[in-house]
């Protein structure tokens, strides 16, 4: 599979129905509406990223902070075109969130990430190593929380704290 060129850059109000059709693609993503996406883009759009590809969005990392935790940002969503996945686009996009994060004070990433989403687990132990951070994993979501839908249960996964002096002068 050959490696194509990709750009990060803050999500736009327009990027909005390429989410949610990538999420929908994505096969394993729970797809929210389209306004829901609207609003990443708008209301979260410093906390999020997207990836793009010869003028299309093939990727995304959505995410807000805690109102609760300035510190700490919970990154909702990660969606990666099919065809280019494999390429590093979802780790290429988190880290450079994180270390935009890390110059406004972040120190914590939380996600929840079912047990079966081995992709994502990789992810997210691949992320603590880059940074040199600890991870941890606590119960999160149980299933009965879904009810009446049938829903795996999302174990709840945070990564830090995170070293400011860690952070690089990339930009997003």
């Amino acid at each position: 599979m050959p490696v194509v060129a990709v750009s990060l850059r803050a999500p736009m109000q327009t990027d909005a129905r390429a989410l949610h059709e990538l999420a929908v693609a994505s096969g394993n993503l729970d797809a929210n509406s389209r306004y829901a996406y609207l609003l990443v883009c708008s209301h979260f759009a410093k906390t999020s990223v997207v990836a793009e590809s010869d003028g299309s969005v093939v990727g995304f990392v959505s995410g807000y902070r805690l109102p609760e935790d300035s510190e700490t940002l919970f990154v909702w969503q990660i969606a990666v075109e099919r065809e280019h996945r494999g390429q590093g686009i979802a780790m290429a996009m988190l880290s450079a969130l994180v270390e935009q994060q890390l110059r406004r004070g972040l120190r914590f990433i939380e996600a929840t990430v079912s047990p079966g989403n081995a992709a994502s687990r990789r992810l997210f132990d691949g992320l603590a190593r880059h940074f040199s951070a600890e991870s941890t994993e606590t119960s999160g979501y149980g299933t009965a929380l879904f009810l009446p839908q049938v829903h795996d249960p999302e174990p709840l996964i945070r990564i830090g704290p995170f070293a400011a002096a860690f952070s690089r002068n990339g930009q997003l």
